[in-house]
Formats: C-alpha cells, structure tokens, sequence
C-alpha cells in the first residue's frame, strides 16, 4: 500500500513580549510548529481525486485570537458575557483581547469595585487561553476604581508582540471624563428592571440616551496624556519591522479626533494598523487614511441603538503574511454538539427572545442531553 508524501515540519519561535512602564519582558511560549501530515493510499486512487487541488490552511506563521466587546453599560439579565466564555472555549482560539467594561463601576467603594471583579474573575477563569483587558470608563470610571485596577491588572495601557506582531492596548480614559449625574444609581435601577420590567428597562435606557448631556459626553473627543503618547512611540520604535500593529482602545477616538489621537496617528502612518475599540455597543466599520478602524458590538451590554451593528457577537482574526483576516461570529450563532440549550435562549439571541416574549411564542428546541428520534 502507497501512501501520499506527507509535509515537512519547520521550526517557528514564538516570543510574547511585554512593555509596561518601560521595562520590556521576554517570555518564549513555544519553539516549534509544523504542518499538517497528510497521506492517502495511492493505489485505491491513482489518477482522479474526490477532492480538490488546493492546499491546506495550516501555515504555522499564521495564528487566531479573539477579540470581544462591551460587557457592562447595562450588563444584560441573560448572561451573555458568561455564555461566550464557555462558547470562546469551543473555538479554541490561541488567546482573547476585549476593548473594555467588563464590570459596572462608577463606585467609590472598593469593596464594592472589587466585588465586581471578583464576579468578572469568576467567569474569565473557566477560559483555557489567555485574556487581555483594556480598560474601559466603567472598569476606571474614577481615581478610586483607577487604584482597584492599578492593584489588580497594573498598567491601564500596554504592549506585547505576538508571532511577529505588536498589540498596542491603550487607555482612551486618560484622564478619566467626569461621569453623567446619578450614573451609578441609574445602572442599578436600570439592571432591575431589566428583570421585573424589561419594557420600563428599554424606555429608561431610550430616555438615557437621548439626555443632552450624554449625547454631548459621547460626542467629546478622547485624550491621551503626554506619558502614554511617549510610551506609544516607544514601543513603535523598539518594533519597527513587526509585519502588523494591532491598537485597542475603549472608546473610538476615531470618530471625532483629539490632537492627541491624531498625533497617535500620524505615528502610525508608515507601518500597516488596525484599531479596535467599543463603547458604543454597536458594529461600525471605518476605513481611514487606508487604516481599519473598527467599533465592536456588544457581548452582553445594553443595545443602544437600532440597526444592523445592534448584535452581540464576537471578532475572530486570523494573522497571516498578506495581514489580518477579520470574521465577526454572531453569538448566537455558536453552539456546542447537543445544540441550543431553551434555557440560555434569552443568553443566545436576546432580540429573538424579546421577539419570542411578546408575540407570546416560545422557541422550540431540544433538550440538552436527549436524542432526537
């Protein structure tokens, strides 16, 4: 029996670097990869294949991580962000980066911060790679929840190098906005209602963001202080030839640009970049100056808005030679072997279920652990 050639292993090193406050940390992960074996007998199939000609994807220079959104800014009742860690988890991507709020905040009581992150933890824990967090204004809303950050993660902006590429994480809170009057209680009202009263919940969050001074706050442009601005073109220049640059910022600055931020571009104007922010928990795509600059949706905050980008989803990238393939997975479109579990429905599709409690109709579905006949 002949068997078809099989591929050659190659060797491929791997080094995650980080640079924090100016000190920069090796750490190798792995030192080698090969391609895929591959063999068939050729005596059963000599001339004519039944499949096609094209090579395998399974280059080993190339490499897959995640990127999520928004949690909190009215975490949702359901659960989502917890059902997507279990759901990144089927995936199995090599690591996962979030563009900010994943706890409430807006508290000048650590007990109560820490509380929050303890519960954060919790579900970031059953996760079998690793997470990168940005900051986001409900994870450093103030100088207290900024020194709970500082005690637990460390530096609110970062960098590391991945398989050749430079991830730039970076804290658009610089110095924190002052926060809208009665935000704290309006979350925790809001919150509650979401259970007892999700129709009062959705007018008050209509009402929110309609406020003058919140249409105004949202609109203002983001600042960064003269230390990250000096940090940002350090880690440029200790990287220079790095194949992409990956930036990762809470709110979009993009959208209506600070000096600061556009001094932050002009930075970047000669290497190949994609940024990536959230905030305004819904999907937006921009191409500026021949650089992405990408919103994310939600991964379980209040939808605040209509339209096709109102979706809780995840961002997955694959890093190859030509740059980054970008697919963005609806949540509710990822399941494991038994199918969609009718509990977590509300958790999978949240406007489905919103479209299922009015109309009276429930989804139908079968239940986990049970074979279908």
């Amino acid at each position: 029996m002949a068997y078809g050639p099989i591929r050659r292993s190659r060797d491929l090193l791997i080094t995650l670097t980080f640079l924090v406050g100016g000190f920069t940390a090796l750490t190798p992960l792995s030192t080698t990869a090969s391609y895929a074996e591959f063999s068939f007998d050729e005596e059963a199939l000599p001339e004519a294949k039944p499949w096609t000609s094209k090579d395998f994807v399974d280059d080993p220079d190339n490499f897959q991580f995640v990127i999520i959104g928004d949690r909190t800014g009215g975490a949702n009742a359901q659960g989502t962000f917890k059902l997507a860690m279990d759901q990144l988890n089927l995936l199995q991507p090599e690591f996962v980066i979030n563009v900010g709020d994943t706890i409430e905040g807006y508290s000048d009581d650590k007990a109560e911060l820490n509380a929050e992150w303890d519960e954060v933890d919790g579900m970031l824990d059953t996760l079998e790679m690793r997470f990168f967090r940005t900051p986001g204004n409900h994870d450093i809303a103030n100088k207290t929840a900024q020194e709970v950050w500082r005690e637990r993660h460390g530096a609110t902006y970062y960098s590391f190098v991945y398989n050749d590429a430079l991830f730039l994480v970076l804290d658009s809170e610089d110095p924190p906005r002052e926060a809208p009057e009665g935000i704290k209680e309006k979350l925790g009202l809001y919150n509650r209602l979401q259970t007892e009263d999700p129709a009062k919940a959705k007018a008050m969050l209509a009402e929110f963001m309609s406020d003058e001074a919140v249409v105004a706050a949202l609109g203002k442009p983001v600042e960064f202080g003269d230390d990250q601005i000096t940090f940002i073109k350090e880690a440029l220049a200790e990287h220079p030839d790095v194949r992409w640059t990956f930036l990762f910022l809470h709110e979009p600055a993009w959208e209506n640009p600070s000096e600061s931020f556009k001094a932050i571009q002009q930075l970047l104007k000669d290497r190949n970049h994609t940024f990536f922010g959230g905030h305004l928990h819904y999907y937006d795509y921009d191409k500026i100056n021949g650089s992405e600059h990408i919103t994310m949706g939600p991964a379980g905050a209040s939808f605040h808005h209509e339209g096709p980008g109102n979706v809780d989803h995840i961002m997955w990238v694959t890093m190859t030679d030509d740059g980054p393939r970008i697919a963005n997975i609806a949540l509710k479109g990822i399941f494991d072997r038994k199918g969609l579990d009718p509990e977590l429905f509300g958790a999978y599709d949240r406007k489905g279920a919103e479209k299922a409690d009015a109309s009276g109709e429930k989804e139908q579905a079968t239940p986990e652990g049970t074979e279908k006949q």
